[in-house]
């Protein structure tokens, strides 16, 4: 019998993309998605970018190399999104440094933005102290800001 997979999303050009549909239980009273669930989606989506990446972020934590934390987030709500909407979360690396990397993710319905993410991670040690990022995590962040999105064309 096949077992199904959760899915990982995939890699158009530099961009992460990841698909979320809005169930009931990501919706207010209103009927609208409650804004922290923006956040569990765009967590959601950065996790499985470096799956896809082949960064092992448990296999980091369980050698004592450490784990990235979120040290700083912008969030522009533009839209909202209602139940049964399907969401498309495009993640691209925006820039990376020794010990961090920042990310632009939005949260897409049919073309329209519905929000807008900026986010900083750095690797930190078990003690919680910023770190280098290990070598092949930083080779994989930067392969995405020199890639250029598909069907562009590279000056």
């Amino acid at each position: 019998m096949p077992v199904p997979h959760p899915p990982s999303g995939c890699f158009d050009g530099a961009r992460h993309l990841y698909a979320v549909r809005v169930y009931f239980e990501d919706t207010d009273l209103s009927g609208v998605v409650y804004h922290a669930n923006y956040l569990r989606w765009f967590e959601r989506a950065r996790s499985d970018m470096l799956r896809l990446l082949g960064i092992d972020q448990r296999a980091a934590q369980e050698a004592g190399e450490g784990a990235f934390a979120v040290t700083d987030l912008a969030l522009k709500y533009q839209r909202p999104a209602r139940l049964d909407d399907d969401v498309l979360i495009e993640s691209t690396v925006a820039e990376v440094s020794r010990a961090t990397c920042s990310l632009v993710q939005k949260a897409v319905r049919d073309g329209e933005l519905l929000a807008e993410a900026q986010v900083r991670v750095a690797f930190v040690s078990p003690l919680g102290r910023a770190r280098r990022l290990p070598a092949h995590f930083h080779a994989a962040f930067t392969a995405l800001l020199a890639s250029p999105p598909e069907g562009s064309v590279n000056p």
